[in-house]
C-alpha cells in the first residue's frame, strides 16, 4: 500500500472521531474542523514518523487540540492587546437613529446595502465604490438608487426604533455584495 491510500484510509477511519472529540471540547464545530484539518495536514507532511506511533490518532487528536488552544491563547491575547491600548475609552450607547438605520439596512439585498455604506458612510465615490466591488460605475448608481428608495420606505415604516430587536449581522451578511 502506498503512502498516499494508507493515510486515506487513517484520514477515512479517524477523521469524524477527531472531528466530533475536538468539536466537544472546543464547543464549535468551525473551530474544530479548522483544528482537524491543520492537524491531519501536518500529519501527512510527516506521515513516515506519525504512521509509526503508537497511536497515529491521538498524535492528530493532541496536535489538533493544541492548536486549538494556541487559536485561543491569540484570541485572549488580541482581546488584552486591545483592552490595554484603549483603557479609558468610553463608547457611547447606541442611538435609537443608529438602531433604526441598521435595521432598515439589514432590510435590503446585500449589494444595496454595501454600495450604501460605501458611499454614504465611509465617503467613497461611485467610481472608487465601482472599483472596489469590481462593478461598472452605472451598477453602482442603480444599487444606490434602489437601495435609498428601499431605505426610504422602511425607516418611513418603522416602529419606534427602542422597540427593534437587536440582531448581530451574520458574517456571510457581511461579505456579501
Amino acid at each position: 500500500m502506498s503512502d498516499v491510500e494508507e493515510f486515506d484510509a487513517f484520514y477515512a477511519d479517524t477523521s469524524w472521531r477527531v472531528l466530533g472529540q475536538l468539536w466537544t471540547m472546543t464547543g464549535s464545530r468551525a473551530e474544530a474542523e479548522d483544528a482537524v484539518a491543520e492537524a491531519y495536514a501536518r500529519a501527512w507532511q510527516r506521515w513516515r514518523q506519525v504512521r509509526e506511533c503508537d497511536s497515529p490518532e491521538a498524535w492528530v487528536r493532541r496536535t489538533a487540540s493544541r492548536i486549538a488552544i494556541s487559536t485561543w491563547r491569540k484570541a485572549v491575547n488580541r482581546m488584552r492587546a486591545h483592552h490595554r491600548a484603549t483603557p479609558d475609552q468610553e463608547l457611547a450607547g447606541l442611538g435609537p437613529d443608529h438602531v433604526a438605520l441598521v435595521h432598515a439596512l439589514r432590510q435590503i439585498p446585500a449589494e444595496q446595502r454595501r454600495a450604501i455604506v460605501l458611499h454614504h458612510l465611509v465617503g467613497l465615490s461611485v467610481a472608487e465604490v465601482a472599483a472596489e466591488v469590481g462593478a461598472p460605475q452605472g451598477t453602482i448608481k442603480a444599487r444606490l438608487l434602489r437601495g435609498r428608495r428601499a431605505l426610504a420606505g422602511w425607516l418611513d415604516d418603522l416602529p419606534d426604533p427602542a422597540h427593534i430587536p437587536h440582531q448581530p449581522t451574520t458574517r456571510t451578511e457581511s461579505t456579501n455584495g
